[in-house]
């Protein structure tokens, strides 16, 4: 069984990521304001490589299958933090959705044991919506 030693590193990266997903939530919220979009795009990628490490990092974003959505995630980056937010985050959640979509079987798993919230995750609709897509990649 692979275990997940939580040290001090990784506690300050899942930290930051937190507040970077938080930040990007509410630069969405009030109108694609640059400034809380460009500090949640600079503190999640920064959690992210403190929780795993840097070598991991770059490991997953050069991967020969997570190219367009690296690339894409790089561009929208750059167009936010250079004035362009909406372009940018249509771009960036092209990218992270290419990116991350080999995580959904095991972030559907996870839905589905909180306890209260798991409750909806479990109904048969929304079951059989997750097992259409558990396990398939986003076409690239």
């Amino acid at each position: 069984m692979l275990s997940f030693e939580m040290n001090d590193r990784k506690k300050i990266g899942l930290g930051l990521t937190g507040f970077g997903i938080l930040f990007s939530f509410l630069g969405i919220v009030f109108f694609f304001d640059k400034g809380l979009l460009a500090m949640g795009n600079i503190l999640f990628l920064s959690g992210l490589m403190l929780t795993i490490g840097l070598k991991s990092t770059m490991q997953f974003f050069m991967k020969r299958q997570n190219y367009k959505g690296t690339i894409s995630f790089g561009i929208g980056f750059f167009l936010v933090l250079i004035g362009w937010p909406l372009m940018g985050m249509i771009l960036e959640a092209y990218g992270f959705i290419v990116l991350f979509s080999g995580f959904w079987p095991t972030l559907a798993v996870f839905l589905q044991r909180i306890p209260i919230l798991g409750w909806i995750f479990q109904q048969p609709f929304v079951m059989s919506f997750m097992d259409k897509y558990r396990g398939k990649r986003v076409p690239v």
